[in-house]
This record gives structure tokens, sequence and C-alpha cells, in this order.
């Protein structure tokens, strides 16, 4: 029985995380307003709040290269992190969850 559960679990968790990415690779499109392959800190201002992203990650912690741009790779480096955000620390009042991430 215990196996049974086990599974169902882990299908509703790769089902929910398929979801998931699929939304932020439509996110990076949205702010990508130009189509140049990059966010802009123009179009990131823009548009970042109509997203709705929980965690929202900010633009300079995603620009990794600090060049006023956001690419591809730092967009799922960004998406990897916020999606790996346990609930339980997003949920929490104390200090420990920003010591711990």
């Amino acid at each position: 029985m215990t196996k049974k559960w086990v599974a169902i679990a882990t299908a509703l968790m790769l089902s929910g995380t398929a979801a998931a990415a699929a939304g932020w690779a439509d996110h990076f499109k949205t702010l990508d307003a130009d189509g140049s392959g990059r966010i802009s800190r123009t179009e990131w201002d823009a548009n970042s709040s109509k997203l709705k992203l929980d965690p929202t990650p900010t633009f300079t912690a995603m620009d990794a290269d600090v060049n006023n741009g956001v690419d591809a790779e730092e967009w799922a480096a960004a998406e990897k992190m916020a999606t790996a955000f346990p609930v339980s620390c997003k949920a929490a009042s104390g200090s420990w969850c920003e010591k711990k991430y």
C-alpha cells in the first residue's frame, strides 16, 4: 500500500513540475517583448508584476553576468531556484528561512 502512495505522490509532483516549467517558459516569452532572446531591465520593470510569480526573483539576482539583461540560461537558473524554494519556507515567519536560502 505504501508503494502505491509513493507512486501517486511522485506522479503528482512530476505533473506539477512540468506545468510549472511550461509556465516559466511562457513567462520568458511574455517578458521578452522585442523577441531578442533576453529580458531587458525595461521589459522586466514593465511586465514582471503581471506574472504573479511566487517568489518573484529580482532582476539583479537573475542577471548573473551583470549585463543588464536576463538570457534563457539565467532565467532557467532563477526558475530552478524559485521552484526549489520549499512551501514551508514561503509560509515561515521566522528568520530560519532567510538563513537557509
